[in-house]
């Protein structure tokens, strides 16, 4: 398919000059924010269309409670700690997974929880927890290695469950915020992969505000924004596929039975959000025996964010990087202050990596 994106530039400016004011969009995706930020799309777009990031990086959302809880966890005798390599540099109140695998703790990465089940099977006298993160895209993962595990009686394999899911943390947004006026959503493509597009129709359906399902390109994004306006517009909300290369109505069915099969909803809760309803993902009781929060009674620890850190204020897109005072000075991703530095899907990180010498930059005013 041939793509013209000047076109789809011209046609938003076109249509931007007949809104009434400024429209507020929210990219829910981390992996959009990043998008945005190295293609410059911020900067293409006319000034009263303002792009929102929302808390879609799973290891932003991510408590710091859980980090603690994980650092202490790797101090057992005999644990192996699997994770994505993302968890790695996060702050807990006092450490970082990367400075607790300088001291000893065997902390590993890995690209796939298979290769944590495979070290498991090899090792039979180590215990093997997998930090099991993501939104509904890694969920299946999950699901499919704790089955296999069972499968073949695998009993030295468990999973630190931070499992979460996106449209819940949406309709809280839509449901209990109204400070942020937000006219439209831009959806992440890759967890509509899994899920369909149904479970965000409550976005038209119910609040009357247009929701677009995206792709990661720049003309996905750009053309998503496009859609959005003529929404807008004509008064007509709808939930739109536009990645439609990957995503349909009922999703991929294999994958959603699996979560089903495994999991069960739960409340959980999201850094700089709290506790959303149904929002988690829980082992069902069949399961149980590899949560490695209940087999290690891993004690609660009750930790407060970092000083003078917005992280969840930016994950609620109340602010941008910019307005945090930590930000590119005492935060760097070389020394990260908070989560939203870390990831690889984190606001901070991608503002700081491809927005801080943009005219958005305070000390370009």
């Amino acid at each position: 398919m041939t793509v013209n994106i000047n076109k789809t530039i011209s046609e938003i400016k076109h249509l931007s000059r007949k809104l009434p004011s400024v429209i507020n969009l929210m990219e829910v995706c981390g992996t959009h924010t990043m998008s945005i930020g190295k293609n410059g799309i911020r900067q293409l777009l006319p000034e009263n269309i303002n792009l929102i990031s929302g808390p879609g990086c799973p290891v932003c959302v991510t408590g710091i409670n859980e980090i603690d809880q994980i650092i202490e966890l790797s101090s057992l005798k005999d644990i192996v700690i699997f994770t994505f390599g993302d968890m790695l540099k996060v702050p807990g109140s006092k450490t970082t997974l990367f400075r607790q695998k300088a001291t000893g703790s065997a902390i590993k990465m890995c690209y796939s929880p298979n290769e944590s089940l495979k070290y498991a099977m090899d090792n039979p006298d180590k215990k093997v927890v997998f930090l099991a993160i993501g939104f509904e895209t890694t969920a299946p993962l999950t699901a499919a290695v704790i089955k296999n595990a069972e499968k073949n009686n695998i009993n030295n394999f468990y999973i630190y469950n931070l499992h979460k899911t996106v449209p819940s943390a949406v309709f809280f947004l839509l449901d209990k915020d109204k400070k942020l006026n937000l006219d439209a959503f831009i959806c992440p493509g890759h967890v509509c992969a899994i899920t369909g597009s149904r479970p965000f129709d409550f976005i038209s359906d119910k609040f009357k505000k247009p929701a677009v399902i995206t792709g990661f390109t720049p003309y996905d994004i750009l053309e998503s924004v496009l859609i959005i306006l003529k929404q807008i517009l004509s008064d007509n909300p709808e939930t739109v596929i536009q990645y439609t290369l990957a995503v349909r109505e009922e999703g991929n069915i294999f994958a959603r039975n699996l979560i089903n099969e495994v999991f069960e909803n739960q409340s959980s809760y999201w850094r700089g959000i709290g506790i959303i309803e149904d929002s988690g993902l829980s082992l069902k009781s069949r399961y149980m025996s590899f949560n490695a929060k209940k087999v290690f009674n891993i004690n609660t620890i009750d930790t407060k964010e970092p000083r003078y850190c917005d992280c969840g204020k930016i994950l609620l897109g109340e602010k941008k990087p910019f307005d945090c005072r930590l930000f590119a000075g005492k935060c760097t991703p070389e020394n990260p202050v908070g989560p939203c530095m870390v990831s690889s899907e984190g606001t901070c990180a991608a503002y700081y990596k491809y927005e801080r010498l943009s005219k958005n930059d305070p000390g370009k005013r």
